[in-house]
């Protein structure tokens, strides 16, 4: 789907009335040469040959354009732009060598996808550099994350509250704030559990960490099978299986304390993209709906409070 008009002329109009320059703290000249081959496009000022010598007399020598001059020339055009340019210089804009605040990246980058989703794009985290991320176009998921699907049908997240804004939360995060998502995804693994035991008449008091959580669920749903001899094969089988599944909510655990939200970090800490974000919630998700129907499939046997 092509980015409007309307779009591109609502993005501009933004970056007009933005303090920040487009090129950052990085050269005009260089950052503009990543897009375009200046010495091609041809000078309309006699005491240049080529836009390279005429960007170098008024933006360096004189000074008398103004900071937001690349919105409107005509020789570049970006409100006509093909797609593909237009959407580059945006990304271009957030690149780590224009050496941007986070703070004003990320307001930028918000900015931009808020209007590119209507036209089914989005600016989305391609990847890191040195530590710093860098972007790239990319078609707008509109949150879909298809590990939510079984969660979002089972009965508690109809009538949980706490479970429906963690999934609301899940989806719009996940690819503009992964760490927002990684955290949340291990918080909604703990609703889950907590929901069990209190349904199970074994409430939980205090704050237990996810993996005590998740032992006292396992324990009290009882996931081996009566049936099994002790020393089965079928056990056995089980018990790694069970003990696998117990290492997902470790996992989980784990990469929220490094790169999710709710802890303080180093200023330098790097940061994980969509698709590590997508993996959390998968494993949450799947260890989640598991959980919850083993629950509900065994319920029958709880005593009636």
């Amino acid at each position: 789907m092509p980015v409007s008009e309307i779009t591109r002329h609502l993005i501009l109009d933004y970056l007009r009335g933005e303090s920040a320059v487009y090129h950052g703290k990085m050269d005009e000249i260089e950052f503009l040469g990543r897009l375009f081959d200046l010495t091609k496009i041809k000078s309309d000022d006699p005491r240049s040959k080529t836009f390279r010598g005429d960007i170098s007399t008024h933006r360096y020598q004189f000074q008398d354009w103004e900071n937001s001059w690349i919105y409107t020339d005509d020789r570049f055009a970006l409100a006509r732009a093909d797609d593909g340019l237009f959407l580059r210089f945006l990304c271009q804009m957030l690149h780590p060598l224009t050496l941007r605040p986070r703070t004003e990246a990320a307001r930028l980058l918000g900015e931009f996808n808020k209007y590119l989703a209507a036209d089914g794009w989005q600016i989305a985290r391609g990847g890191e550099i040195s530590g710093k991320p860098y972007y790239e176009p990319a078609v707008y998921s509109r949150g879909r994350v298809g590990a939510l699907g079984k969660v979002k049908r089972l009965p508690v997240a109809l009538t949980s509250l706490q479970l429906a804004r963690q999934i609301k939360r899940l989806e719009s995060s996940v690819d503009s704030d992964p760490e927002l998502a990684i955290g949340t995804a291990k918080e909604l693994l703990e609703t889950v559990c907590r929901t069990i035991l209190g349904e199970r008449g074994q409430p939980v008091t205090g704050a237990p960490d996810i993996p005590t959580l998740n032992r006292l669920t396992l324990k009290e749903l009882d996931l081996l099978p009566d049936h099994a001899h002790a020393h089965s094969k079928g056990t056995e089988v089980m018990s790694r299986l069970l003990s696998n599944l117990g290492s997902i909510t470790h996992g989980v655990a784990e990469i929220r304390g490094l790169y999710g939200t709710g802890h303080g970090k180093d200023g330098n800490n790097p940061s994980l993209d969509a698709r590590h974000a997508r993996l959390a919630i998968g494993a949450a998700a799947t260890m989640a709906t598991f959980l919850y129907e083993t629950h509900l499939a065994n319920r029958a046997a709880l005593p009636r409070p």
